[in-house]
Protein backbone atom coordinates (compact mmCIF):
# COMPACT_ATOMS: atom_id res chain seq x y z
CA UNK A 1 0.00 0.00 0.00
CA UNK A 2 2.89 2.10 0.72
CA UNK A 3 3.49 2.91 -2.70
CA UNK A 4 0.36 5.21 -3.27
CA UNK A 5 0.69 6.92 -0.39
CA UNK A 6 3.62 8.46 -1.05
CA UNK A 7 3.85 9.47 -4.90
CA UNK A 8 6.65 11.08 -6.46
CA UNK A 9 6.09 13.60 -9.37
CA UNK A 10 8.98 14.89 -12.05
CA UNK A 11 9.93 18.53 -11.24
CA UNK A 12 8.16 21.04 -12.43
CA UNK A 13 7.58 24.46 -12.24
CA UNK A 14 4.74 26.21 -9.95
CA UNK A 15 4.18 23.16 -7.92
CA UNK A 16 4.78 21.27 -5.02
CA UNK A 17 7.47 18.66 -5.84
CA UNK A 18 6.41 14.89 -4.03
CA UNK A 19 3.76 16.76 -2.02
CA UNK A 20 6.89 16.20 0.81
CA UNK A 21 6.23 17.35 4.59
CA UNK A 22 9.51 19.80 4.24
CA UNK A 23 7.71 22.16 1.54
CA UNK A 24 4.39 21.93 3.71
CA UNK A 25 1.47 24.14 2.33
CA UNK A 26 0.17 26.70 4.06
CA UNK A 27 -2.47 25.26 6.15
CA UNK A 28 0.24 23.43 7.41
CA UNK A 29 2.78 25.82 8.45
CA UNK A 30 2.28 29.87 8.67
CA UNK A 31 4.50 30.62 5.73
CA UNK A 32 3.14 31.65 2.22
CA UNK A 33 1.53 28.85 0.13
CA UNK A 34 3.69 26.89 -1.99
CA UNK A 35 2.44 27.40 -5.61
CA UNK A 36 0.41 24.38 -6.50
CA UNK A 37 -0.50 23.73 -3.03
CA UNK A 38 -3.72 22.11 -2.50
CA UNK A 39 -6.43 24.42 -2.39
CA UNK A 40 -10.78 24.62 -1.96
CA UNK A 41 -12.61 27.72 -2.48
CA UNK A 42 -14.44 26.89 -6.20
CA UNK A 43 -17.49 24.59 -5.70
CA UNK A 44 -18.17 25.46 -2.45
CA UNK A 45 -21.93 24.35 -2.55
CA UNK A 46 -20.66 21.37 -3.84
CA UNK A 47 -18.22 21.11 -0.73
CA UNK A 48 -18.85 19.15 2.25
CA UNK A 49 -19.54 21.65 4.94
CA UNK A 50 -16.38 19.89 7.42
CA UNK A 51 -13.72 22.75 6.67
CA UNK A 52 -15.10 24.20 10.41
CA UNK A 53 -12.58 21.72 11.82
CA UNK A 54 -9.83 23.39 9.69
CA UNK A 55 -10.56 27.06 10.77
CA UNK A 56 -9.11 26.82 14.20
CA UNK A 57 -7.85 24.10 17.10
CA UNK A 58 -10.88 24.72 19.46
CA UNK A 59 -13.15 23.59 16.95
CA UNK A 60 -11.29 20.38 16.73
CA UNK A 61 -13.72 17.66 18.25
CA UNK A 62 -14.33 14.34 17.86
CA UNK A 63 -18.03 15.17 17.57
CA UNK A 64 -17.23 17.86 14.66
CA UNK A 65 -15.16 15.63 12.75
CA UNK A 66 -18.22 12.96 13.57
CA UNK A 67 -20.62 15.09 12.16
CA UNK A 68 -18.44 16.84 9.14
CA UNK A 69 -18.35 13.21 7.93
CA UNK A 70 -22.21 12.67 8.43
CA UNK A 71 -22.66 15.84 6.33
CA UNK A 72 -20.05 14.12 3.53
CA UNK A 73 -22.30 11.37 3.21
CA UNK A 74 -24.72 13.69 1.93
CA UNK A 75 -22.79 14.69 -0.67
CA UNK A 76 -21.56 11.17 -2.22
CA UNK A 77 -24.98 9.75 -2.19
CA UNK A 78 -26.04 12.86 -4.06
CA UNK A 79 -23.11 12.96 -6.77
CA UNK A 80 -23.68 9.32 -6.61
CA UNK A 81 -27.08 9.92 -7.90
CA UNK A 82 -26.06 12.48 -10.84
CA UNK A 83 -23.51 9.95 -12.34
CA UNK A 84 -25.65 6.92 -12.27
CA UNK A 85 -28.21 9.27 -14.61
CA UNK A 86 -25.61 8.49 -17.62
CA UNK A 87 -24.33 4.95 -18.96
CA UNK A 88 -21.12 4.26 -18.68
CA UNK A 89 -20.29 6.09 -22.16
CA UNK A 90 -16.81 4.66 -22.34
CA UNK A 91 -15.73 6.70 -25.30
CA UNK A 92 -15.03 9.54 -22.60
CA UNK A 93 -12.14 7.40 -20.98
CA UNK A 94 -10.53 5.63 -24.05
CA UNK A 95 -11.10 8.24 -27.20
CA UNK A 96 -7.91 10.20 -27.42
CA UNK A 97 -9.39 14.10 -27.25
CA UNK A 98 -6.81 17.06 -28.38
CA UNK A 99 -3.65 16.35 -26.88
CA UNK A 100 -4.51 14.29 -23.51
CA UNK A 101 -5.07 10.74 -23.61
CA UNK A 102 -9.27 11.31 -23.16
CA UNK A 103 -11.72 13.62 -22.85
CA UNK A 104 -11.57 12.56 -19.09
CA UNK A 105 -8.11 13.61 -18.71
CA UNK A 106 -8.69 16.69 -20.45
CA UNK A 107 -11.67 17.77 -18.48
CA UNK A 108 -10.19 16.85 -15.13
CA UNK A 109 -7.07 18.63 -15.95
CA UNK A 110 -8.51 21.68 -16.89
CA UNK A 111 -10.75 21.93 -14.29
CA UNK A 112 -8.48 21.07 -11.65
CA UNK A 113 -6.12 24.66 -13.46
CA UNK A 114 -8.73 26.34 -12.24
CA UNK A 115 -9.93 25.66 -9.31
CA UNK A 116 -5.71 25.53 -8.31
CA UNK A 117 -5.81 29.12 -8.97
CA UNK A 118 -8.99 29.77 -7.27
CA UNK A 119 -7.66 28.48 -3.73
CA UNK A 120 -9.05 24.76 -3.71
CA UNK A 121 -6.12 23.01 -2.61
CA UNK A 122 -5.05 24.68 0.02
CA UNK A 123 -7.91 22.99 2.72
CA UNK A 124 -5.56 19.52 3.32
CA UNK A 125 -8.44 16.93 2.65
CA UNK A 126 -8.85 18.58 -0.86
CA UNK A 127 -6.35 17.23 -3.39
CA UNK A 128 -5.84 17.08 -7.26
CA UNK A 129 -5.70 14.02 -8.88
CA UNK A 130 -3.20 15.41 -12.02
CA UNK A 131 -1.05 17.67 -9.44
CA UNK A 132 1.64 18.09 -11.97
CA UNK A 133 2.15 21.91 -13.27
CA UNK A 134 -0.72 23.16 -11.58
CA UNK A 135 -0.77 27.01 -11.46
CA UNK A 136 -0.49 28.52 -8.02
CA UNK A 137 -3.38 30.08 -6.21
CA UNK A 138 -3.98 33.84 -7.11
CA UNK A 139 -5.65 34.24 -3.49
CA UNK A 140 -3.94 35.27 -0.16
CA UNK A 141 -2.72 32.33 2.11
CA UNK A 142 -5.72 31.59 4.96
CA UNK A 143 -5.67 33.69 8.29
CA UNK A 144 -6.42 30.44 10.57
CA UNK A 145 -3.69 28.49 12.28
CA UNK A 146 -2.77 25.25 11.52
CA UNK A 147 -4.67 22.03 13.70
CA UNK A 148 -2.67 19.30 11.56
CA UNK A 149 0.77 18.13 12.14
CA UNK A 150 3.06 18.70 8.92
CA UNK A 151 2.89 15.11 8.30
CA UNK A 152 -0.75 15.58 6.17
CA UNK A 153 1.18 17.55 3.57
CA UNK A 154 2.87 13.94 2.39
CA UNK A 155 -0.08 11.61 2.26
CA UNK A 156 -1.71 11.59 -0.53
CA UNK A 157 -3.93 8.23 -2.20
CA UNK A 158 -5.58 9.73 -4.53
CA UNK A 159 -3.82 7.69 -7.24
CA UNK A 160 -5.52 4.89 -5.52
CA UNK A 161 -8.63 6.55 -5.48
CA UNK A 162 -8.54 7.26 -8.73
CA UNK A 163 -7.81 3.66 -10.07
CA UNK A 164 -10.32 1.89 -8.48
CA UNK A 165 -13.14 4.53 -9.37
CA UNK A 166 -12.41 3.50 -12.94
CA UNK A 167 -11.73 0.33 -12.72
CA UNK A 168 -14.03 -1.45 -9.94
CA UNK A 169 -16.41 0.75 -9.10
CA UNK A 170 -18.07 2.54 -12.07
CA UNK A 171 -18.74 -0.20 -14.29
CA UNK A 172 -20.86 -0.99 -11.18
CA UNK A 173 -22.54 2.56 -10.72
CA UNK A 174 -23.14 2.95 -14.37
CA UNK A 175 -25.39 1.06 -16.91
CA UNK A 176 -23.62 -0.53 -19.68
CA UNK A 177 -24.33 1.95 -22.78
CA UNK A 178 -23.18 5.09 -24.86
CA UNK A 179 -25.90 8.13 -25.15
CA UNK A 180 -23.08 10.22 -26.52
CA UNK A 181 -22.83 13.25 -23.14
CA UNK A 182 -19.29 12.66 -22.82
CA UNK A 183 -18.15 16.15 -21.11
CA UNK A 184 -21.43 15.75 -18.70
CA UNK A 185 -20.47 12.94 -17.93
CA UNK A 186 -16.51 13.43 -17.46
CA UNK A 187 -17.68 16.15 -15.43
CA UNK A 188 -20.08 14.32 -13.11
CA UNK A 189 -17.14 11.86 -12.86
CA UNK A 190 -15.02 14.49 -11.06
CA UNK A 191 -17.58 15.66 -8.70
CA UNK A 192 -17.70 12.11 -7.52
CA UNK A 193 -14.05 11.75 -7.23
CA UNK A 194 -13.11 15.05 -5.54
CA UNK A 195 -16.39 14.32 -2.55
CA UNK A 196 -14.78 10.48 -2.11
CA UNK A 197 -11.48 12.22 -1.82
CA UNK A 198 -12.66 14.33 0.71
CA UNK A 199 -14.16 12.06 2.37
CA UNK A 200 -10.85 10.01 2.50
CA UNK A 201 -8.81 12.68 3.31
CA UNK A 202 -10.88 13.57 6.05
CA UNK A 203 -8.93 11.01 8.10
CA UNK A 204 -5.99 13.36 8.56
CA UNK A 205 -8.81 15.15 11.50
CA UNK A 206 -10.32 12.04 12.24
CA UNK A 207 -6.66 10.74 13.36
CA UNK A 208 -5.42 14.17 14.65
CA UNK A 209 -8.62 14.39 17.06
CA UNK A 210 -8.32 10.53 18.34
CA UNK A 211 -4.50 10.93 19.17
CA UNK A 212 -4.97 13.97 20.91
CA UNK A 213 -7.98 12.03 22.79
CA UNK A 214 -5.91 9.50 23.33
CA UNK A 215 -2.16 9.98 22.78
CA UNK A 216 -1.13 7.07 25.60
CA UNK A 217 -3.14 4.38 23.26
CA UNK A 218 -1.51 5.48 20.04
CA UNK A 219 2.16 6.71 21.00
CA UNK A 220 3.82 2.83 21.37
CA UNK A 221 2.46 1.66 18.48
CA UNK A 222 3.68 4.88 16.77
CA UNK A 223 7.02 4.89 18.64
CA UNK A 224 7.21 0.68 17.14
CA UNK A 225 5.83 1.77 13.89
CA UNK A 226 3.28 -0.57 13.77
CA UNK A 227 0.80 -0.33 11.22
CA UNK A 228 -1.15 -3.56 12.68
CA UNK A 229 -1.72 -2.44 15.73
CA UNK A 230 -2.40 1.42 14.85
CA UNK A 231 -5.07 0.15 12.22
CA UNK A 232 -6.76 -2.18 15.31
CA UNK A 233 -6.58 0.89 17.40
CA UNK A 234 -8.73 2.50 14.75
CA UNK A 235 -11.66 -0.20 13.62
CA UNK A 236 -14.73 -0.58 15.24
CA UNK A 237 -16.55 -2.71 13.40
CA UNK A 238 -20.25 -1.77 15.46
CA UNK A 239 -19.78 1.60 13.78
CA UNK A 240 -18.54 0.80 10.44
CA UNK A 241 -21.75 -1.71 10.25
CA UNK A 242 -23.87 1.42 11.17
CA UNK A 243 -22.43 3.63 8.70
CA UNK A 244 -22.71 1.35 6.12
CA UNK A 245 -26.40 1.11 7.14
CA UNK A 246 -27.00 4.65 7.51
CA UNK A 247 -25.59 5.60 3.80
CA UNK A 248 -27.77 3.05 2.17
CA UNK A 249 -30.82 4.56 3.79
CA UNK A 250 -29.79 7.49 2.43
CA UNK A 251 -29.61 5.97 -1.05
CA UNK A 252 -33.17 4.98 -0.77
CA UNK A 253 -34.09 8.57 0.87
CA UNK A 254 -32.20 10.98 -1.84
CA UNK A 255 -32.97 8.52 -4.56
CA UNK A 256 -36.48 8.03 -4.35
CA UNK A 257 -38.58 9.59 -7.70
CA UNK A 258 -41.20 11.98 -5.84
CA UNK A 259 -44.62 11.90 -7.18
CA UNK A 260 -47.82 13.59 -6.00
CA UNK A 261 -49.86 10.61 -6.87
CA UNK A 262 -47.69 7.98 -5.12
CA UNK A 263 -48.89 6.51 -1.95
CA UNK A 264 -47.47 8.25 0.97
CA UNK A 265 -46.76 4.73 3.10
CA UNK A 266 -45.49 3.25 -0.16
CA UNK A 267 -42.71 5.50 -0.23
CA UNK A 268 -41.72 4.95 3.13
CA UNK A 269 -41.62 1.23 2.93
CA UNK A 270 -39.73 0.69 -0.42
CA UNK A 271 -38.16 4.16 -0.56
CA UNK A 272 -40.00 5.17 -3.86
CA UNK A 273 -42.89 5.23 -5.57
CA UNK A 274 -42.52 1.84 -7.66
CA UNK A 275 -40.00 0.37 -5.32
CA UNK A 276 -36.29 1.93 -7.44
CA UNK A 277 -33.96 3.83 -6.93
CA UNK A 278 -31.62 6.24 -8.57
CA UNK A 279 -28.59 4.61 -7.43
CA UNK A 280 -28.24 1.08 -5.78
CA UNK A 281 -28.35 1.63 -2.40
CA UNK A 282 -26.89 -1.98 -1.75
CA UNK A 283 -23.44 -0.13 -4.01
CA UNK A 284 -23.70 2.64 -1.92
CA UNK A 285 -23.24 0.57 1.11
CA UNK A 286 -20.50 -1.63 -0.14
CA UNK A 287 -18.51 1.62 -1.10
CA UNK A 288 -18.36 2.65 2.24
CA UNK A 289 -17.20 -1.20 3.27
CA UNK A 290 -14.95 -1.91 0.50
CA UNK A 291 -13.45 1.32 0.00
CA UNK A 292 -14.27 4.68 1.64
CA UNK A 293 -14.04 3.35 4.96
CA UNK A 294 -10.73 1.05 4.84
CA UNK A 295 -9.09 3.70 2.80
CA UNK A 296 -9.72 6.50 5.30
CA UNK A 297 -8.15 4.64 7.69
CA UNK A 298 -5.10 3.98 6.00
CA UNK A 299 -4.57 7.35 5.49
CA UNK A 300 -5.02 8.15 9.39
CA UNK A 301 -2.43 5.27 9.64
CA UNK A 302 -0.22 7.01 7.57
CA UNK A 303 -0.92 10.17 9.49
CA UNK A 304 -0.11 8.69 12.96
CA UNK A 305 3.05 7.05 12.02
CA UNK A 306 4.36 10.75 11.39
CA UNK A 307 1.99 12.19 13.92
CA UNK A 308 5.88 12.11 16.40
CA UNK A 309 7.93 13.77 13.70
Amino acid sequence: MEEWVNRTYPPAKNKLTARSSSAACSTISADTPTPGCRTHILNMAEAPKPNSATKNESQLSLDKVRQALISQEDTIVFRLIERAAFPLNSPTYHRKFSSSPSLFHFLVKGTEALQSQTGRYVIPEQLPFFPEDLPPSLLPPPAEPPVLHRAAASIDINEKILDIYLKQFLPLLAVPGDDGNYAATASSDLECLQAISSRIHYGYYVAEVKFRDAPQDYEPAIRAQDREGLMKLLTFTDVEEKVKKRVEKKAVIFGQEVSLDSDTNSVKQNGTANGKSKVDPSLVSRLYGEWVMPLTKLVQVEYLLRRLD
